[in-house]
Order: structure tokens, then sequence, then C-alpha cells
């Protein structure tokens, strides 16, 4: 059977990765992909938001299951677009992404539902959203309401940082260059606690969640700089119970599944939420509607199911008569390796050194920001590579990846040296 996974980062290459051990014979295409990709996967030269592109390539090519990694192309209906030429896709349609392309409308949606989440207010105006900045000071959060690669969130928790959050602001309804934006900024309440990151399979009603797993958003360590689209993740997460996993699906994943349904949006792909987990309780911070970069890097190595069923299941609207997902115990992290610079400017094509090295099947270098000439990989991204290790337990792989990472050298790289670090602070 052939798959096309549509994406080049290094969420899809872990979904290629996970595919290529399917006990059905698949023909794996990627569309564009990077280099690491191209290792285990046809490269097809189409970028994400093309989409009539991809459906006259799979069209062409009578490919049997797409599988959208990204969060632009859901938002502009490639499900759509694709169900109603008759091809099968892995994804939400247009209306039910935009539980991650609107922040408003999920934040509206949580408030009309009782889900758990942040006290917010939403603004169509530049001078209110300020004035209202400058009236309840920090700590305070400030969200554009599209979408942003996940840097579109300024946390502003000190009196000095009010001017960013101004900035944030006055950034939002100047910024032009995404029709998806909608000119709308969602200011909410500064939530304290512990972030989690739970994805789950659905298919309308049904939710099947996966394990859990913690991301690292800021660019340096101890939760410092601007947020990035993550710096690096791990799994299992040992500071959170399983009554408490259990409580967060029953309370926010379950009853947003009904709630799309019930909104006319039923939703069929991965629903993420990221959590944060306060002292009153779960709250939710806010939802995906695809997997996450790089959650998905660390939790598809502890599945023992096969990958590609479970996304035809999906595909077909039978998720409800599948088996149960079956998953190890292996602990796993991955460090995510960037270039000088981001997630500001920076420069790319610098040769990458080193992967040769990493010969540990119990190690993974999945790849984000690359491209491949001749023999050589260069830097071609801001995150460019996630150094992905399994173990036994997570200091078994935190030693393992930090290892790994030390072997790759190119020009300006980057790492935090603290992913995974809260698990045994919390221990």
């Amino acid at each position: 059977m052939k798959v096309l996974v549509v994406g080049s980062g290094g969420r899809e290459h872990a979904i290629l990765w996970k595919l290529s051990q399917s006990k059905t014979k698949l023909k794996l295409f990627c569309a564009p992909g990077n280099g690491g990709i191209s290792e285990i996967a046809q490269l097809v030269p189409i970028k994400v938001n093309e989409i009539e592109k991809l459906k006259e390539f799979a069209l062409k090519e009578k490919i049997d299951l797409t599988v959208v990694g990204p969060e632009l192309p859901l938002a502009m209906g490639i499900v759509d677009e694709f169900q109603s030429a008759g091809l099968k896709i892995f994804g939400p349609r247009k209306k039910a992404a935009e539980i991650e392309s609107s922040k408003s409308f999920a934040k509206d949606l949580m408030n009309k539902y009782h889900i758990p989440t942040a006290a917010y207010r939403v603004f169509t105006d530049e001078k209110a959203a300020v004035d209202f900045v400058k009236q309840i000071g920090t700590p305070v959060v400030v969200k554009a309401n599209g979408l942003a690669a996940g840097k579109g969130v300024i946390v502003a928790s000190e009196p000095h940082e009010l001017k960013l959050a101004v900035q944030a602001v006055k950034q939002v309804f100047h910024n032009h260059d995404s029709k998806l934006n909608q000119q709308k900024v969602v200011i909410e309440e500064f939530l304290e606690g512990e972030e989690l990151s739970l994805m789950a399979f659905v298919d309308g009603e049904t939710v099947i969640p996966m394990q859990t797993a913690q991301d690292h958003k800021r660019i340096f360590d101890q939760d410092r700089g601007p947020n990035t689209g993550g710096m690096g993740a791990y799994s299992p997460v040992p500071q959170f119970s399983e009554e408490m996993i259990e409580k967060a699906v029953k309370s926010v994943l379950i009853p947003t599944a009904r709630a799309l349904v019930k909104e006319g949006r039923s939703f069929t792909g991965v629903l993420y939420a990221g959590l944060m987990i306060t002292e009153s309780g779960i709250k939710v911070i806010e939802f995906n509607a695809r997997f996450g970069d790089p959650e998905t890097q660390v939790v598809l190595p502890r599945m023992d199911s096969d990958l590609f069923k479970v996304l035809m299941a999906c595909a077909d609207h039978n998720l409800s008569q599948l088996a149960a997902i079956n998953w190890n115990k292996q602990a796993v992290i991955a460090v995510v390796l960037a270039s000088q610079g981001y997630p500001g400017k920076y420069s790319t094509g610098k040769q990458i050194y080193g992967l040769e090295e990493i010969t540990n099947d119990n190690i993974m270098a999945f790849h984000s920001g690359t491209a491949k000439s001749q023999d050589a990989i260069f830097t071609s991204g801001g995150r460019v590579l996630a150094v992905t290790a399994k173990g036994n337990d997570l200091a078994t792989a935190r030693r393992q990846a930090y290892l790994a990472a030390g072997k790759i050298k190119f020009d300006g790289i980057h790492y935090r040296k603290d992913i995974g670090a809260k698990a045994f602070i919390k221990a």
C-alpha cells in the first residue's frame, strides 16, 4: 500500500520511522521531507501549503492513505479537499482543526462546555487590548489568535516585562503575513504549575489516549528565553500519577471530542492537549489538532502496536472497533539540536558531522531542518535534529541522548542541557 506523509520535520520523520515497521508492506512518500527522511521514504518536492498539487499527486500515484503532519495544511482544509476527491486521509477537517488554528474558538468552546482553562478575554481592537494589558499588569499571557508555529505566545511574568506584552499585542494587529491570524488577540490569566502534553487518537467521540510527554518550550536552560517550537521532550512523565492522567482524559479530552461533535465539527485525527497542572487542578493551556513536535519523537518509540493500522482505523471511522493500543515501559528522551540564533534569525547550509557515529539501536536521530546533498547532510532550518534515546529508565535514556548529542557537530550548534531534569527534581 502507498502512504504519503505531508511535512518536513522531526515529527514526520518519527511518523515515517514508525510506519516503516508496519507488518503491512508500505511504499512511503513524504512531501517535501528532509535529508533524514530521504533514507526511508521517497521525497516529493511539493510544499505543505500546495494543497492542489498534493491532491493531484495523491490521485496520480493512487495513494492509499495520506497522513498530515503540520497544522498549516489542516487549517487550510487539506482534509476536506482530499475527501472530496475520494482520497483517504488522516487528520481533522478544516472546521474541526480550528481547535488549534483559532485560539479564540478554542477558548470559547472550553468556556461553553466547562472544560477547565485559564480565564481570558478576546480582543479585535488593538487599543482596547493594549489598555486592558496595561490595566491588569503582569503576570499576563498574550496569544496570537492564529497559527504561529509554536512561537505566538508571550508570557510576561515580571513588571519590567509589561512592555513585551504590549509589543506582542501590537505585533498581532500589524502582522499581515498570515490570512489565518484573523486580527484577534487572546489575553489570558497567567497559570503556575507544571506542564503536561497529552495526545490522543480521536474519531468522533472515540478517544484513545497515548502515553504522556513533557515538552521544553523555551530556548535556554531553566526555561529561560523566548518560546520555540520545542527544544526537547521526554516520556513518561513520572511526576504525574495514573489517576491524574485518567482525570485529564475524562475532564479534558473526552469532553472536548464530544463538544466538537455537538458543534457539528466532529474531530478525526490526533487531538493534543497542552495542560498545566496547577494547585487548583488541571487547566488547558492550548489544543493542537495534530501530533506534537518533539512529543511525537518520544511517544511513538514507546508504541508497540502497528501505527498504520491505527491511522487507517481513524481514517475509516472505525477506531472504536480497534483493539487496545499497546505501549512499552521504556523511557525516551529527545534533545533538539538547533541552529545558532533560533528562534530568531539563523544561518543554514552548515554541514553536519557525526551522524555516522550513532550506531546504537536505541538511539535515533530524527531530522527536522536538514537537507541532503550527495552523501552529506546540511542544516536547513532552526531546529535541525532531535537526538532521541530509549532506555529502561529516564536516567539511562537521558545519559544516552546526551552522549549521542555530543558526537554531532555543526557550526553554531545549540541545545539545552537540562531536558528531562524536572523528572528527577520531582522524584
